[in-house]
């Protein structure tokens, strides 16, 4: 029997290695494993009594730290009322709430809101809400995607299929998805000029297969895991204009970069567009419980309810969870109440400064940043398991992968912590020459 008292760290290291399987990890070498006995603010107090400052905000989600109390204050609210109930033919307040949250102050349009329990089955919903709705406007044939290259939307078998198909790190089924359209990523940098060679053979691609493609799929501004590039808002501004041109659909993936990450509440505001669907998730909840939104406008929701089978086929068991939607009404509520904006900036500017010490190393390819991102990238792969030890020696959590460094700290990291963080880094950058 496994004791019900609090395991040594020993034993609960022995118990993890023996049973249990981390994302994107060899079960057999799943390499350094830290035991973390719990958070607060931006910090990771370890089993062992280290405390780390974290520089990941939990995968992108955790945008106010750890054990905010005003976030504690209503998960224990709601959970007095109800944890969960089903949403099919039942509705409740958190829920209601937060999808007129979402209405409002999502981009114009958007004002039906699909709630699932991750970013990957949003992702999904989305493929399925463009798929139908083309399948109610008699274009059975509409069931292809464009996408870009460098792009990550999940790892569910859809949203694999709208990865890259080479590069990113789903090569390994690629035969066994569907199969769909990539264009080049995006060359142009968020700052640099625009031109339109940039976007010649997107628009080539989907002149091309204009009568085929249910939607285009993107990740605005930022391509997250797929490299942490930033690319041009003209960029955007001119792929929403080839779809209105094509009669296509838009789906922005806003799971990494909604909530204010990039310096906007939605990083689509960069080039002032609004697309016909977009999926949100992670800093929804600001790392709190797993919730998910894909949200459409009047165009999506009336075409697919204008067809032959109206419903829209989806249906999540934990869709609408009231513990998550209470949270996530409180966690956009602690956002928009405060400075945001100058905090990320903060955040943004010291990074840029105290990271630009890497560019004099040969093998630093490029260092960047955009709102509260900061990125090292290097001209050569790096071994991620070798890397993060070191990261912990020094007293910070930060997980790099493919030849990437980065930082998306929580926005009330103070600028002390954050110089330790980005000291950290550097560190670590200088032991490569080595």
């Amino acid at each position: 029997m496994i004791p019900n008292h609090e395991l040594s760290p020993s034993d609960l290291l022995q118990l993890d290695r023996d049973h249990v399987w981390h994302p994107y990890t060899d079960f057999t070498n799943p390499g350094l494993i830290t035991p973390v006995s719990h958070a607060q603010a931006v910090e990771l107090h370890l089993a062992d009594g280290r405390v780390l400052i974290d520089g990941m905000s939990s995968w992108w989600a955790a945008v106010h730290g750890y054990n905010h109390p005003t976030l504690n204050q209503a998960v224990i609210d709601q959970l007095g009322k109800m944890a969960h109930v089903m949403f099919a033919g039942i509705t409740h307040e958190p829920a209601v709430k937060l999808a007129a949250t979402l209405a409002q102050i999502s981009p114009p349009g958007l004002n039906k809101v699909f709630f699932s329990d991750s970013g990957s089955v949003a992702v999904e919903i989305a493929l399925k809400m463009a798929i139908q709705y083309w399948h109610s406007q008699g274009q059975a044939q509409r069931t292809m995607f464009l996408t870009l290259k460098r792009g990550y939307h999940g790892d569910t078998f859809g949203a694999m299929a709208v990865c890259d198909p080479h590069s990113g790190m789903h090569h390994l089924f690629h035969h066994a998805l569907s199969h769909h359209l990539f264009a080049e990523a995006p060359s142009c940098g968020f700052d640099e000029p625009f031109q339109e060679t940039h976007i010649a053979k997107f628009a080539q691609l989907i002149q091309q297969h204009r009568q085929k493609i249910a939607a285009v799929i993107l990740e605005p501004i930022v391509q997250g895991a797929g490299g942490m590039r930033f690319y041009s808002p003209d960029y955007l501004r001119r792929v929403r204009e080839l779809c209105d041109k094509n009669g296509i659909l838009l789906i922005v993936d806003e799971i990494a970069t909604g909530f204010g990450r990039t310096g906007k509440l939605f990083a689509c505001e960069h080039a002032g567009i609004s697309p016909d669907i977009m999926c949100m998730g992670k800093a929804l909840t600001a790392g709190y419980i797993t919730l998910a939104a894909t949200l459409c406008n009047d165009k999506v929701s009336n075409g697919i309810a204008s067809g032959d089978n109206p419903a829209f086929m989806h249906g999540p068991t934990y869709m609408g969870n009231a513990l998550a939607c209470a949270v996530a009404n409180a966690s956009i509520e602690l956002l928009l109440n405060s400075d945001w904006e100058t905090r990320v900036a903060s955040i943004g500017k010291q990074m840029r400064d105290e990271l630009a010490p890497c560019k004099e190393f040969s093998y630093v390819k490029e260092v960047r940043t955009l709102g509260a991102i900061g990125v090292v990238e290097l001209n050569r792969p790096i071994v991620s398991s070798q890397l993060v030890p070191l990261f912990v020696e020094l007293g910070v959590w930060v997980r790099p992968f493919g030849n990437i460094i980065y930082l998306m700290p929580p926005f009330i990291i103070t600028p002390d912590q954050l110089s330790k963080l980005t000291s950290a880094v550097l560190k670590v950058v200088a032991t490569l020459a080595e």
